[in-house]
């Protein structure tokens, strides 16, 4: 162990960590989970000091050696280095101010170690007056976490949706000219193509993409630059408005300064919406995967429209079965993340004055809900989707036997006879085929071309 000094007195480091006092007090605060803040967070934070020290540079608050030094430090944590030196729980502070000060901590004693002077230091630079210039962690956490997430989104969630939505196109394609049955509420409806089924399929995981993108969208404002309370107490004119062009230029994302830095810091509702679309997102995936595995059910005495590829055994008691589990990791995802965005939404509402002190919590929900949702979107879509088959005979079997082509012959006899003929052919285990010909309802050719179930397809 090491001592380091910190504003409450000495305090005892492990002589390899990188985190100073401060950061050790939150360590014995706050045994509470396990559970570190999520990687992407830290690495988007040390971007944005990054971008800060590069800010405070150009506005001569920095000399150019010390923000070379911290931009270095920071880059080296973007990249993904260093993290073993964050340990401090998701449970912490509310606004994340631990997390805050164990990245200045950080940076400032792997400078003294590249410097050749004793960590704790502060030499050559320190945590708060040169890593921390011109922030608060009222600003600069919900900066980050705004950041991370669209980054994260942009990322990992779009390209996964957009591979799902295309193997579901593959499949609406692969299976157009597939009659079957449709259904609703459970029960036996008018026939529909297998690929017109799979095209509703293909079009809600494509507004799924569009979620995601408005979700990014609603992450744009960021709160730096309002340092503790929004006032910019502390901060250079032009200081934010530097910070967001850099933070454009690395990523790509049009990312502006907040307009109102008092709502940007008391309010996470920003957070809520992206919650808000994640769940809508996880809800769609739900519908389609439980729809998959129904189609799929059998394989002998279910519906068994469909064949699932068979990933692996299903059963320890019963040989051969095989089970829809691709479907079943889906759904629990979406249950996950639907779980997961309902915590941020009492946490946006958890707020209160000048800050909203859940950003943590926040930050661990979005942060476990994307890539949870993405993985399990990609892994469907190349496990299950991609190998669906139509077992055409099944389709046209269930399609023979169904009482609803009778709607299609309300235009010829009316509604009261064909639900009198529908009830007869159910009672008498007849088709409405049989049924109509032995009452002399209709000539055959007629019949013939009102019961052409691909005909009702395409009316």
């Amino acid at each position: 162990m090491r001592t380091e000094h910190d504003t409450m007195g000495d305090m005892p480091v492990p002589q390899s960590a990188l985190y100073g006092a401060s950061t050790a007090r939150a360590v014995l605060n706050f045994p509470i989970s396990g559970h570190p803040m999520p990687a992407a967070l830290l690495r988007s934070l040390a971007q944005v000091k990054s971008a800060c020290a590069r800010a405070n540079e150009e506005l001569g608050r920095l000399a150019p050696e010390e923000s070379r030094l911290i931009r270095q430090i920071a880059d080296e944590i973007a990249a993904g280095g260093l993290l073993e030196h964050f340990p401090v729980d998701v449970f912490q502070t509310g606004s994340g101010t631990s997390t805050n000060t164990n990245l200045n901590e950080v940076i400032a004693n792997r400078a003294s170690q590249l410097a050749g002077q004793p960590l704790g230091s502060h030499r050559p630079l320190h945590p708060n007056d040169d890593v921390n210039l011109g922030q608060s962690s009222n600003d600069i956490m919900p900066t980050a976490l705004h950041v991370s997430v669209a980054l994260a989104l942009q990322e990992r969630m779009r390209p996964a949706l957009a591979h799902l939505h295309s193997e579901l196109e593959g499949r609406s394609r692969a299976f157009a000219a597939v009659v079957k049955i449709g259904r609703t509420h459970l029960m036996d409806a008018t026939p529909i193509t297998l690929g017109q089924e799979f095209s509703g399929y293909a079009a809600q995981v494509a507004k799924a993409v569009g979620r995601v993108d408005r979700a990014a969208a609603a992450l744009h404002e960021l709160a730096i630059g309002g340092t503790a309370v929004g006032t910019g107490l502390n901060t250079a004119p032009g200081f934010a408005g530097i910070v967001c062009r850099i933070l454009r230029e690395q990523t790509g994302i049009p990312f502006v300064e907040a307009p109102n830095h008092y709502e940007a810091q008391a309010s996470r509702d920003d957070a809520v919406e992206v919650a808000g679309l994640l769940s809508a997102i996880a809800v769609s995936l739900t519908k389609i995967a439980n729809d998959i595995r129904l189609l799929g059910s059998g394989p002998r005495c279910g519906l068994g429209e469909i064949r699932l590829p068979s990933v692996q055994p299903g059963s320890s008691i019963m040989p051969g079965k095989v089970n829809p589990v691709m479907c079943e990791m889906l759904v629990q995802v979406c249950l996950y993340v639907q779980g997961l965005a309902q915590v941020v939404v009492m946490c946006g509402g958890s707020g209160q004055f000048e800050l909203n002190a859940t950003i943590p919590l926040i930050a661990h929900a979005l942060h476990e809900a994307v890539p949870c949702l993405a993985n399990g979107a990609l892994v469907f879509a190349d496990s299950c989707v991609h190998g669906i088959e139509a077992d055409e005979a099944r389709c046209a079997e269930l399609v023979g036997r169904s009482l609803m082509l009778v709607a299609a012959l309300t235009p010829y006899i009316g509604y009261d006879r064909a639900s009198s003929v529908a009830k007869e052919a159910l009672g008498t285990h007849r088709t409405v085929r049989e049924i109509v010909l032995a009452g002399g309802l209709m000539d055959v050719a007629t019949l013939d071309m009102a019961l052409d179930p691909v005909r009702m397809t395409r009316p």
